[in-house]
């Protein structure tokens, strides 16, 4: 990806259908980013990728399921900064704030650099540049990599999240009649994985295996949240047991690097794929 001078207008190779943008894997759609999502205000609405697919087309998204519409594909939601609340749904609309798109940094048909703003009660909280691209690993599956990274710009300390709440990035998957299976770097089924951290941890189904990998320290230090009934997906929790503080002018960032397969990769398969998608193993 090449940064583009702000002063240029967008690069003619992106391909765009407002308010989405496309990427692309060698030529081929497999994601689409929303910056400006057309959706209810009760949602409190965050810029979202969905549909996501896999190299043979599958979708690995869900977007809004009627048991909990605030679900966006794969997005930043956190249901407390600083009091206010950033993931929306039904009965939040108290103290509600709003991600709003500012600007792109840089934009590719292979990714993209942004800023947003997140504000609430009449002022920003967090300015946050989110970087999102798509890496080849081979002619078998692709990786999309989500940074995200928020600093504080309240001139006060405030905190993320609350006891209990999590947030931060989540992948919605699509609902099915059966249940995913989900294994870790550290254990296999939901109760060896909900709540824990771990380096990486896999979803898998018949159509289709996803991948996550915390790509930085930090990242891997933080608990996965996996859901794989009612409402599946699979999250990487800011603030697990306990509301994670920001200082003024400082700045988190948390990394996840997720490999997308058509079909049911086995376990030594998805480990391999993990050591390509850390700064632990080989670079990405």
């Amino acid at each position: 990806m090449t940064p583009l001078p702000p002063s240029n207008p967008p690069t003619p190779s992106l391909t765009r259908r407002p308010p989405c943008t496309l990427l692309r894997h060698e030529g081929r759609v497999v994601g689409t980013y929303a910056h400006r999502p057309q959706l209810p205000g009760a949602l409190a609405p965050p810029p979202y990728l969905h549909p996501v697919r896999t190299l043979g087309g599958v979708t690995v998204t869900g977007l809004r399921p009627a048991e909990d519409p605030a679900h966006l594909g794969v997005s930043m939601a956190i249901p407390e900064v600083a009091g206010h609340d950033f993931r929306g749904g039904p009965g939040r609309r108290d103290h509600q704030g709003s991600q709003r798109h500012l600007s792109w940094l840089l934009r590719d048909p292979d990714g993209f650099v942004e800023e947003l703003a997140w504000a609430a009660g009449g002022r920003q909280l967090l300015l946050e540049r989110r970087t999102v691209a798509v890496r080849s690993l081979g002619a078998e599956c692709w990786a999309l990599d989500f940074t995200s990274a928020l600093t504080n710009v309240t001139g006060q300390e405030i905190a993320l999240g609350g006891a209990g709440h999590g947030g931060g990035f989540f992948w919605r998957v699509p609902r099915r009649p059966e249940s995913a299976h989900v294994f870790s770097a550290d254990g296999e089924g939901g109760a060896a994985v909900h709540g824990r951290p771990a380096d990486w941890l896999a979803l898998a189904t018949d159509d289709w295996t996803l991948v996550f990998a915390g790509a930085t320290g930090d990242t891997r230090a933080d608990p996965w949240c996996v859901r794989t009934g009612e409402h599946p997906g699979v999250g990487s929790a800011l603030a697990w047991e306990r509301p994670l503080p920001i200082a003024p002018a400082d700045t988190v960032t948390r990394r996840i690097v997720t490999a997308i397969a058509d079909g049911r990769l086995p376990r030594p398969t998805a480990a391999r794929l993990a050591t390509h998608l850390s700064d632990k193993g080989a670079a990405v």
